[in-house]
């Protein structure tokens, strides 16, 4: 993967399991309530998130938190690889 690969933002849907990222932004499509939630339990800008599965739901691990993600929620989630 190039320098350029891992520095694009890309939705959190599109990452396989195994793979590591940091959270870029939460995209506006995220209801304003349901943003605050997610931030609540670590899903932050900065924040490292490790890929756990995608199917059929997305599920991330932040720090020692498990976040299960419906697809509708994880393709506005922006990140970086790692």
């Amino acid at each position: 993967m190039n320098a350029a690969a891992k520095t694009a933002r890309v939705p959190l849907s599109f990452l396989l399991p195994g793979a590591r990222a940091s959270v870029d932004t939460l995209d506006a499509a995220i209801d304003s309530h349901q943003r605050e939630q997610l931030v609540a339990y670590g899903l932050a800008p900065d924040r490292l998130v490790v890929v756990l599965q995608q199917r059929p739901m997305t599920i991330v691990m932040i720090d020692e938190v498990e976040l299960a993600l419906e697809d509708s929620v994880a393709r506005h989630v922006w990140v970086k690889r790692k």
